[in-house]
């Protein structure tokens, strides 16, 4: 044994599991985003999927009763049996699907949802499909959990929808999941019923296949889109189903930490496994805070919805008036995945040529102070995404901006 090794000389090893994922490119653009609004940069920051608003005063009073009446103690492993009660009247009253208490699952964020998911019944070497652009997370997670994600680009023509036929063509006899998240992030794209019909008739005919749908952007949706989940669209397709969905979008309590889902009960029994030996139970406040916001009024959210739309709005036309730029009108969550195809091959002021969306977003920030997402960190390139969660004011700068960096390109 060697005591004489210096500091310097120790090198870390990482497990081989995640050697190939790297820190959220999110995460990345807006850590430098802040960085230069440190050093007195006006930079203006599209990149976060946060809503602007605040949790609603009713919500945070019933946190404040909460500590006030001593519930600051663990609580049952996945959710205690008041917010399972409200989670399944939810179900029950917004999507039309039953689950009993015992399959409902609450964890500390629809993340740590889908990373039990994962872990509970995946293993080396099984796949996911997963339609792109994507949510980053569903990858990486997938990989943590030693499968492979099968991704599948899914264009613009389309609606950036996955298609029946290339999910046949996907499926082999090591598929166990199929991810799917409507409305979008980051395209904001959703399926109504007849967009999933075709893909659930596919399903049908693999009962080795189980489905995730993420729908935790279901109440952000515009210009009277139906939101319907696969659950309630399918019943004969219920015991393979989780359907994983939150409080932090519509709530606007991305801080509070709390996702949940319903399901097969012997999944949901896999699920507390994994979890268990992780994070144990979500927060006692949060999950109080959270039967109030299902079980407490609803109103305000037509409002904040409208508020979005208008914001929507406000960036396509803005976006599609930039010679260049080529926006489709997302149907719901807020965010747009806007093709930047043709200012690729130009020239910037400084004398580099953009070649990939990562560089065009690079430009926008260096040069325009706006910071926005490449589409290469959901699958899908040349695309690149703004979150629309902030204020009009800053969004019609932020376009201004944007459309004159592009003008200045040779």
């Amino acid at each position: 044994m060697n005591i004489n090794n210096k500091p310097e000389d120790v090198v870390f090893q990482p497990a081989t599991r995640i050697s190939s994922i790297g820190v959220s490119e999110i995460l990345k653009i807006g850590a430098k985003a802040q960085a230069l609004k440190r050093e007195g940069r006006p930079v203006i920051i599209l990149g976060a999927g946060e809503p602007d608003f605040d949790t609603p005063d009713h919500i945070k009073e019933a946190a404040w009763k909460a500590m006030q009446a001593g519930q600051t103690k663990y609580t049952a492993l996945d959710g205690t049996p008041e917010l399972k009660a409200a989670i399944r009247d939810k179900f029950s009253r917004e999507n039309g699907v039953d689950y009993a208490l015992d399959e409902i699952t609450v964890a500390t964020g629809a993340k740590q949802i889908l990373f039990n998911a994962m872990m509970a019944t995946l293993d080396p070497g099984d796949e996911v499909i997963i339609p792109t652009p994507y949510w980053t997370s569903y990858s990486d997670i997938v990989q943590i959990a030693e499968a492979n994600p099968v991704l599948i680009a899914c264009n613009a023509e389309a609606g950036f929808r996955l298609q029946a036929a290339q999910l046949e063509a996907a499926i082999t006899p090591k598929t166990r999941w199929v991810i799917l998240n409507s409305p979008s992030n980051p395209s904001g794209a959703g399926y109504r019923a007849e967009d999933y019909r075709p893909l659930l008739d596919v399903l049908m005919k693999h009962p080795q296949v189980w489905l995730l749908v993420d729908d935790m952007y279901e109440h952000i949706v515009y210009d009277g889109f139906e939101f319907v989940t696969p659950a309630a669209l399918e019943p004969r397709l219920k015991n393979r189903i989780l359907t994983v969905n939150g409080v932090s979008k519509a709530y606007a309590m991305t801080g509070w930490r709390i996702g949940y889902a319903g399901g097969p009960r012997d999944l949901i029994k896999a699920m507390a496994v994994v979890q268990s030996q992780a994070t144990s139970c979500p927060s006692s406040i949060s999950q109080a805070a959270s039967v109030a916001a299902l079980n407490g009024p609803q109103d305000f959210l037509v409002e904040r919805k409208a508020s979005f739309q208008r914001r929507r709005d406000l960036v396509v036309a803005g976006l599609n008036a930039i010679d260049g730029l080529d926006c489709r009108v997302p149907e719901g969550a807020f965010y747009t995945f806007s093709g930047c195809a043709g200012v690729l091959g130009k020239t910037t002021p400084s004398g580099k040529r953009l070649e990939t969306d990562t560089d065009f977003c690079a430009y926008l920030l260096e040069d325009a102070n706006v910071a926005v997402v490449p589409g290469s960190a959901f699958g899908l390139s040349p695309f690149f995404r703004i979150s629309y969660a902030s204020a009009e004011s800053e969004l019609r700068e932020a376009l201004t901006r944007i459309a004159d960096a592009c003008a200045r390109l040779a």
